[in-house]
């Protein structure tokens, strides 16, 4: 899990990173996390924004896409969460979950940064 380790690292040195985990979207669990303040339980988080990967994966089915979730994002009023599912085939049924703070991130580059550290995490 030193890979791991290093990739939650690399993401809390996102500009605005907040917290991030890595969550398996089949049972919810959460099998790494950092960061995080004492308003944000990023577990709980983590494991709630499993719904909404499965969700949006069976909406993709139901309507024939032939396509994959590169990232969803969640704008709340003070804070992005970013969603990337990992896509290689180590990583299926996993996902990276990151909180930032909207007004130090610059979402474009958090978006770029997280995709970065996806591509290579090996686990």
């Amino acid at each position: 899990m030193g890979n791991l380790d290093i990739a939650l690292k690399n993401a809390m040195s996102i500009d605005g990173a907040i917290g991030v985990a890595l969550v398996d979207y089949t049972s919810g669990m959460t099998l790494g996390v950092a960061g995080g303040n004492g308003e944000v339980d990023l577990t709980v988080a983590a494991a709630g924004n499993t719904d909404v990967v499965r969700a949006k994966l069976r909406t993709i089915e139901m309507l024939n896409l032939n396509d994959e979730i590169e990232d969803i994002l969640i704008t709340l009023g003070s804070q992005y969460h970013l969603i990337r599912p990992l896509s290689n085939r180590t990583g299926k049924g996993l996902f990276l979950y990151l909180m930032v703070s909207k007004s130090r991130a610059n979402l474009a580059m958090a978006r770029h940064q997280l995709r970065a550290i996806e591509e290579s995490l090996e686990l």
